[in-house]
């Protein structure tokens, strides 16, 4: 929008007549309400005896009815069905789906009864797999069979998932469920294989580091260590 000429004899005319009509309007409007305009900068009003309770009750009691309303209009709002965008809530029975012992290929109910727990059963399953009945009537025999000790040397034997469902300590990490590995499935065929002993002696392999990569020898008295 362009801007107004101030040098147009019109506008110059049009501008006056407005300022004059807004500065008669002022002063009509300050003579009517002169009166409450100097009681209010003043402050000569008339004491009513208010106290800071009572202006706080009053406060109160104006906004009672605004909280019996609300009461109200809640206990209406609690008593409908809320309204479900979900065809499936998951709830309590849904926590468990999945991801049970038997579900992720674990264990068996018919070898372990204590995994046959319903979906709603929320406790932590067993720790250990059950054991050998056999096993477990070592540790009764005492002297001279010492019961206890060949026990504990045949459960040392065994590989630690065949004892527990999971890890239960950060030492097992190596080495659990070994048999799953790679290793497991191209291990050696007949007996240990030294890998480090047959790659040294071998003409292709790690071999050991020639005699220049050796430190040199001090020259001088040297200490007899073959004693």
């Amino acid at each position: 929008m362009p801007a107004i000429d101030i040098t147009n004899p019109d506008v110059i005319k049009f501008l006056t007549e407005n300022y004059e009509k807004t500065t008669h309007l002022r002063m009509r409007w300050n003579q009517v309400h002169g009166q409450k305009l100097k009681k209010a900068a003043t402050l000569n009003r008339e004491e009513k005896g208010y106290f800071e309770k009572d202006v706080l009750e009053k406060c109160v009691n104006l906004g009672m009815a605004t909280i019996t309303r609300d009461h109200f209009t809640g206990a209406g709002n609690k008593r409908k069905k809320p309204i479900r965008d979900g065809l499936h809530i998951p709830g309590i029975a849904d926590l468990r789906k999945g991801h049970s012992i038997i579900d992720v290929g674990l264990g068996d109910a018919k070898e372990d009864p204590r995994l046959a727990q319903p979906d709603t059963d929320l406790r932590r399953g067993p720790v250990m797999r059950p054991i050998n009945p056999k096993e477990e009537a070592l540790i009764y025999k005492g002297i001279p069979h010492f019961g206890r000790r060949v026990y504990m040397k045949s459960r040392l034997r065994m590989a630690p998932e065949e004892k527990y469902y999971f890890r239960e300590t950060t030492g097992w990490e190596c080495g659990w469920r070994l048999r799953d590995s790679y290793f497991a499935g191209h291990g050696p065929a007949h007996g240990r294989v030294w890998h480090l002993t047959r790659g040294s002696l071998s003409r292709s392999g790690p071999q050991p580091d020639p005699d220049y990569y050796k430190e040199l020898e001090k020259r001088g008295a040297t200490k007899c260590t073959n004693a």
